[in-house]
């Protein structure tokens, strides 16, 4: 009788315990929506991203040494830091200025082919976003991104955050509409077919997208080109690219300002980089030009 006394008891506590526990789950979720759904809700997420190069067969012929150099000089492009500030409906992404390591300045040349501060509203599917282009000022103007996440059932901790995975592909060049490549070019331009035959139809490149969110911040954010997910997205892997999500504050104490850029010459995602790629072609043909004078 007594261990059947003793039984009950511990059975008892198990099933308080578990009671405990759905209670406090229950009470913080009630919370965080009360918090979020405050008029004033505003977030701070700063992001860390790092991305891989591969030198090909140019850097087969650099030593060792001059591997280090060149990745040295490459940092400042291929490590960086961004800040992302947003409230129910709206989202600033911005990237944090850095110095050249090798020389002290900033990556001017860089910055031509970044993006620059974007704002984002899920509400009104409208992106802003603030482009400088050797000099001159551009205010792309068009739709978010179209995203089809596939919902996975994986998590993971990130910092205090339970996040579920989603995966995604999209179209390289849509992802990286403010760059410019070579490849993308010659991709424009195919080849003219021989005679007798049909024109092929250009294959799109596209980027397996691996983005993980958590629902314990409701809001359909995340950095760059990224968003649509039941939750702020903390970490993408995109190519050979990837984004964490390093601080995050709920609520700072200093009000953060999220504000669409204004400035620059009105244009849509694709005419800004018809526009690239005219002046591209420009620089080509003129360099072309004082080599054969």
């Amino acid at each position: 009788m007594f261990n059947n006394f003793v039984y009950s008891l511990n059975k008892l506590s198990i099933i308080m315990k578990s009671l405990l526990t759905k209670v406090s789950l229950l009470a913080f979720g009630l919370l965080l929506t009360l918090n979020l759904n405050a008029q004033d809700f505003q977030g701070q997420a700063t992001y860390i991203s790092k991305s891989t190069m591969d030198l090909g067969r140019w850097g087969d012929r650099l030593s060792e040494e001059q591997k280090k150099q060149v990745k040295a000089r490459l940092k400042n492009r291929l490590e960086k830091t961004y800040t992302l500030r947003f409230n129910k409906e709206e989202s600033v992404f911005n990237e944090d200025d850095k110095l050249d390591v090798m020389s002290g300045a900033t990556d001017s040349w860089g910055k031509n082919f970044t993006p620059g501060e974007q704002y984002k509203n899920v509400k009104t599917n409208t992106q802003i976003q603030d482009q400088e282009f050797y000099g001159k000022r551009f205010l792309v103007k068009d739709k978010l991104q179209d995203i089809e996440w596939v919902m996975g059932t994986e998590t993971k901790q990130i910092g205090n955050y339970m996040c579920f995975k989603a995966t995604a592909s999209i179209p390289s060049d849509e992802l990286s509409w403010y760059n410019f490549s070579w490849n993308k070019l010659r991709r424009q331009q195919p080849a003219e077919p021989a005679e007798g035959e049909d024109a092929e139809t250009p294959e799109i490149p596209m980027t397996e997208v691996e983005a993980w969110y958590t629902p314990q911040i409701p809001v359909g954010h995340g950095p760059s080109e990224y968003w649509g997910l039941p939750g702020l997205i903390l970490e993408v892997s995109a190519g050979d690219t990837v984004m964490l999500c390093s601080k995050l504050v709920i609520n700072p104490e200093e009000k953060v300002e999220i504000k669409a850029p204004s400035k620059g010459k009105e244009i849509t995602k694709k005419d800004y980089q018809d526009t690239i790629v005219e002046k591209m072609k420009e620089f080509r043909d003129n360099r072309g030009g004082r080599s054969r004078g």
